[in-house]
């Protein structure tokens, strides 16, 4: 039921949007991707019984957008959602969606205290070494939402409900409980936040959505230790196409060089000069 599902106290819009948004787009076999205001969400078919699963659920107030592009590009509503993390901009719409299509949620264990009301996530980081979306970043929602037992953990194989092509990778750092979305066979990449594809800091890169491999979004990624280990990790994977939670999809020998040089360069160009977060990780 509706009633045993809420937002947390903070839950709200947020005003802001970039040049891309409400783009939508097939950008490989059986996986489409949507982006709303600045962040992205993903379609993903899965042929052997045309079942489809969502990969994330938007921006606050974005529900209607989802529901008409679904309506507009699907015979069928998703069987799922499968969360890449719980933070306001890849849950924003979960609520509506699950009351609207009756759907279970699927999230990483050490995901569910964040999406079943139990622990709020650390505060955003409006001194960390970035831009104008840092030092805004106070005003975005971090107050858990409550999913009850819509949310059920991934299985522990590594294998995702009704996406048989795919596993989930744990990728912390950005959240204690962050996956990405891995296939084999064509080497395709969901990142979600484990890295981004533009300056997600930087307000005018964001408005254009600039493209250029980065780190998680500095504001919001308390542990950059784990935050390295998951990009090393997602390298040694040698993805083909990279579809990440903020920027333009990345491909081929400019996913490959960019994605090298950030894991081989981490330490100088992905953990930030300064903040919150790293200055407690120096004085450990």
């Amino acid at each position: 039921m509706k009633d045993s599902m809420s937002y947390g106290d903070d839950y709200k819009y947020i005003p802001t949007t970039s040049t891309e948004s409400g783009h939508f787009e097939k950008i490989a076999e059986d996986l489409w991707y949507q982006t709303i205001q600045i962040v992205n969400l993903y379609y993903v078919n899965n042929p052997s019984d045309d079942e489809w699963v969502l990969v994330d659920a938007g921006m606050p107030k974005s529900a209607n957008k989802i529901i008409d592009t679904v309506n507009e590009n699907f015979s069928k509503p998703p069987v799922a959602i499968v969360l890449t993390h719980g933070h306001f901009d890849h849950v924003g719409a979960i609520i509506e969606l699950v009351d609207y299509w009756k759907i279970p949620v699927y999230a990483h264990e050490y995901e569910l205290p964040y999406l079943q009301g139990e622990l709020k996530y650390p505060e955003p980081d409006p001194t960390v070494e970035g831009g104008m979306v840092a030092k805004l970043s106070p005003l975005f929602p971090v107050e858990p939402i409550n999913l009850g037992d819509k949310v059920q953990p991934l299985p522990e194989d590594g294998s995702i409900p009704h996406m048989k092509d795919w596993r989930w990778i744990h990728t912390p750092g950005h959240t204690p409980g962050h996956i990405s979305l891995f296939r084999e066979k064509d080497r395709t990449l969901i990142a979600g936040d484990a890295f981004v594809t533009v300056k997600q800091e930087n307000l005018y890169d964001v408005f254009t959505q600039e493209k250029q491999i980065s780190s998680p979004p500095r504001y919001l990624t308390p542990n950059w230790e784990d935050a390295e280990t998951s990009v090393l990790k997602l390298r040694d994977l040698q993805p083909k196409l990279a579809i990440t939670g903020h920027g333009h999809p990345m491909q081929g020998e400019e996913l490959h060089k960019s994605l090298n040089y950030l894991a081989d360069n981490f330490k100088e160009v992905g953990i930030p000069d300064h903040g919150h977060y790293v200055d407690e990780d120096d004085q450990k």
